[in-house]
């Protein structure tokens, strides 16, 4: 097993924390080997990254980054990613939504597969989140055409040497999948478990979501049809 970071963005999410760790460590321990976890605290407003700088008082494993201002998600997985010292990074909410027991069977496809997608196949979530996200997920294939049921679901696993290549911009966690089979990723969905939200609340609404959802598509699409795919022929120059 290749050494793993597990990289999590947290914006106040105080009382699932301590749980989530939890949880992590517990995956880790069954499958052995080296691994991280680091939180990305993106300004929260509560006590999490007190919290936070205890996990990291307590365990070696853990790893933060605080950032000076709120963000987004986009750059604190971006943080999480260059920071990372793994060679697989698994990325998942802070919220207990994701479960982290999902993990081994994931990983089991890794190698054969540069990225595993999760895919709530079975969503614990509001009608209406519901309803938004079926749309969201129809135009954006018929955008980008990425194969995916859910990209929005944050369990991911993905092999680091490619996602390091890949420059971040706000709104582009969305669109991880088709980003990394611009770096010549094998990419894969899975059905993924999917819980109720227990502490806190959600960040975003479908208004918002869907504004900038559609603006960041049309990026993606600019950027699928123009990126270069160079292939040398011939060279004297050391590659």
């Amino acid at each position: 097993m290749q050494k793993i970071s597990y990289v999590i963005p947290v914006y106040d999410e105080e009382d699932n924390l301590p749980l989530l760790y939890g949880e992590i460590i517990g995956v880790c321990d069954v499958l052995g080997g080296e691994y991280e976890i680091i939180f990305v605290d993106d300004c929260s407003k509560d006590k999490s990254l007190d919290v936070i700088r205890q996990l990291a008082a307590t365990d070696k494993n853990v790893r933060y980054i605080a950032f000076e201002k709120n963000t987004g998600q986009s750059g604190a997985l971006y943080a999480g990613f260059q920071a990372a010292l793994g060679d697989i990074i698994i990325t998942m909410d802070a919220d207990l939504q994701n479960d982290p027991k999902d993990i081994p069977d994931m990983l089991k496809l890794f190698g054969q597969y540069d990225m595993i997608n999760g895919w709530r196949y079975n969503r614990k979530d509001t009608l209406s989140k519901k309803i938004a996200s079926r749309i969201g997920n129809k135009v954006r294939n018929a955008i980008i055409n990425d194969g995916m049921h859910d990209t929005g679901c944050s369990l991911k696993v993905m092999r680091a040497d490619m996602l390091k290549k890949i420059r971040m911009f706000k709104g582009m966690h969305r669109f991880l999948p088709a980003l990394m089979r611009l770096e010549g990723a094998n990419v894969t969905e899975v059905k993924v478990n999917h819980r109720h939200r227990q502490f806190g609340v959600s960040k975003y609404t479908n208004l918002k979501r869907g504004a900038e959802g559609l603006y960041d598509l049309i990026c993606v699409r600019w950027m699928q049809k123009r990126y270069l795919k160079i292939r040398v022929k011939e060279t004297n120059v050391g590659l």
